[in-house]
């Protein structure tokens, strides 16, 4: 079988980053070469080992099974085995060096914290009955305490793009060797977004179940009561197929939770209403690329789904505070206290501060916080009456391993503003890539529910990347005026003057100038019930000789105020890309072409709205 690229965005960014790592392959790739017959589990076994560097594999592993043991196991698949009969027959896969395997060392992240497990942790013990391959353990910020991938003796992991990017944390190994393509896939954990932020950053799929459906026995304790084991995968199906082959309640863990059997089955996407931060609430920390992304991805979304609304996250945000800045902190020292006393220096000075900060809080501070958590939750409850699924950016910006050494705290505060208070509010989230910024730093977002809302989301997380992958100029870049604003182009009732240009002007919009399009559109009069008309801009193929440039205005609206702007775009019109006469492209209003039917006029030839109503005025 031949070898097949990373991912299929960064196809598009080939000019960013210079060479895309090949892949074993991803686990639908595998079943369909070991069903052929082109594949055996022996030579699957032989490809892992080849593309393992060094003797441990460098900073993403912390130890691999050895070579002998892999291809052992691999022969008896090849041998005795039905690829038919196992979910996971001949699978590579890796695991966060947190979860025990049996006869392995656990570090956590820490030498001397080190022990050998006696037996496999649940959730290994099932993927491996169903066949997969474990190929070794993972490197992790240091008792999975970090959003960095910068927090561990073993080294610090770079994202697969290079440049000196982070690859994120805290199961930063687990992710980069899927997206290096060393396995199909890899178990994380994630308590604050470790399984979400490391997915972003590598261009990835991050699954972070529902508390409790995978096992966490077996498990070093972050913060137990929180702590779940998450999925890497480069495709949604994958991550859905493990999450169903790995799920179960297991006598050894008090946690575990099963997955109600009416919500096995996915609502479809079409179904769906979906919520959409409030522009107030989005922070991307000066990163306008990452908030144009995320408008596009929005945008993608919103012709999926049935409704979309607009979602107050303060009580989010405020349920993710106490995570570090209230009373849980205190379960992360609970589990490591004697560890830390007996051996302060084992551990690395950001990985004890943090930990020590624990100590500040007392068994009242404890019921306060459980206090105030509940009535967050309760107001966070009341909006899944309104919404079925919540779309965030996985991180609002990116950071270099030197950026992070400047400020470790702050900025691994800044990684988990739209993930720490998943799983205090008994969140599902699922992470999928969501292209590049104009500077090639990968952007990402992030669907989250209700507990056991886990197929629901992955449905429409599928269904996304599917319309992203059949329309690419949905990952194309755009040149952005600054850094805290975007270039919008408006055609129609959103130029100055017209009936919807204080939806611009109150949101701090302000006009940068004239322009036209490209010689590819064409624009329709759509009948209105005011009788005023409503022009829709609609994109040709680039072949057509019928396309023309129209006059459009582009402003420039704060990045912030993107998503409310869009909220309240009424269909058929959409945001999308506008291609510029001078080859620019920028955000801009797009109609969607099922609403040019015969009633509609066609006004290209006047070349703009305005010149258009000219006309007509003066014919009147």
């Amino acid at each position: 079988m031949s070898s097949l690229r990373f991912a299929w965005f960064a196809e598009t960014q080939l000019s960013t980053i210079d060479c895309m790592p090949e892949r074993i392959g991803s686990i639908s790739e595998l079943r369909s070469a070991y069903r052929h017959g082109d594949l055996t589990p022996t030579e699957l076994a032989e490809r892992v080992l080849d593309g393992l560097p060094g003797a441990d594999g460098g900073p993403v592993w912390i130890s691999t099974v050895p070579a002998r043991v892999l291809l052992a196991r691999a022969e008896r698949l090849t041998a005795t085995a039905d690829p038919a009969t196992l979910p996971l027959y001949g699978i590579p896969f890796a695991v966060k060096d947190n979860i025990d395997v049996a006869g392995m060392i656990t570090t956590a992240g820490c030498p001397d914290f080190g022990y050998s497990a006696g037996e496999d942790a649940p959730v290994v013990r099932r993927l491996l009955d169903a066949g997969a391959l474990l190929v070794g353990k993972t490197n992790l910020d240091q008792f999975a305490t970090g959003l960095t991938g910068a927090r561990s003796p073993y080294g610090s992991c770079e994202s697969v793009f290079g440049g000196g990017l982070i690859s994120g944390g805290s199961s930063s190994g687990s992710a980069v060797a899927v997206a290096a393509g060393q396995v199909s896939f890899a178990l994380g954990t994630d308590t604050a977004g470790s399984g979400r932020v490391p997915a972003a950053l590598n261009g990835i799929v991050g699954l972070k179940p529902t508390r409790g459906l995978l096992s966490t026995a077996g498990v070093v304790p972050a913060c137990r009561s929180l702590d779940c084991v998450s999925v890497f995968t480069t495709d949604v199906a994958d991550a859905v197929d493990v999450l169903h082959t790995a799920r179960g309640v297991s006598a050894a863990d008090p946690w575990g939770r099963p997955l109600p059997a009416e919500r096995v089955m996915a609502r479809m996407p079409g179904t769906l209403r979906l919520g959409v931060p409030r522009a107030e609430d989005l922070e991307f920390f000066g990163d306008a690329g990452q908030a144009v992304r995320f408008a596009a991805g929005v945008q993608a979304l919103r012709g999926l789904v049935g409704q979309v609304g607009s979602v107050p996250l303060q009580s989010f945000f405020e349920a993710g505070e106490l995570l570090y800045q209230g009373p849980w902190v205190a379960e992360r020292l609970a589990g490591l206290d004697g560890f830390l006393r007996e051996h302060p220096e084992a551990v690395l000075a950001v990985t004890r501060s943090v930990l020590e900060t624990g100590r500040r809080y007392d068994a009242i501070d404890v019921f306060r916080g459980q206090h105030r958590l509940r009535e967050l939750r309760t107001r966070v409850d009341q909006l899944w009456n309104e919404v079925d699924v919540l779309v965030v950016p996985t991180v609002g910006t990116t950071f270099t391993l030197d950026e992070i050494a400047e400020d470790p705290i702050g900025r691994n505060t800044m990684l988990g503003r739209y993930t720490q208070f998943a799983n205090l509010l008994d969140l599902a989230a699922g992470t999928v890539p969501n292209g590049f910024t104009a500077a090639g730093r990968p952007a990402s977002l992030t669907l989250l529910g209700p507990a056991f809302s886990d197929t629901t989301l992955a449905q429409l997380a599928a269904a996304f990347t599917a319309a992203t992958r059949a329309a690419p100029e949905a990952v194309a870049t755009v040149s952005t005026p600054g850094p805290t604003q975007v270039l919008i182009a408006v055609v129609g009732r959103h130029l100055a003057g017209e009936s919807r240009n204080a939806e611009l002007t109150e949101r701090g919009a302000t006009l940068a100038g004239a322009a036209r399009t490209a010689p590819r559109y064409r624009l329709y009069r759509l009948e209105t019930a005011d009788g005023d008309g409503l022009p829709g801009l609609v994109r040709v193929a680039d072949t057509d000789p019928e396309g023309h440039p129209i006059e459009v205005e582009l402003w420039r609206l704060p990045v912030t105020a993107v998503g409310d702007l869009l909220a309240g775009v009424p269909a058929p019109l959409s945001l999308g890309w506008v291609r510029l006469h001078d080859g620019r492209d920028v955000l801009g209003f797009l109609c969607e072409a099922y609403a040019v039917d015969a009633r509609a006029e066609d006004i290209s030839a006047a070349g703009g709205w305005r010149a258009y109503r000219r006309a007509a005025a003066h014919r009147s």
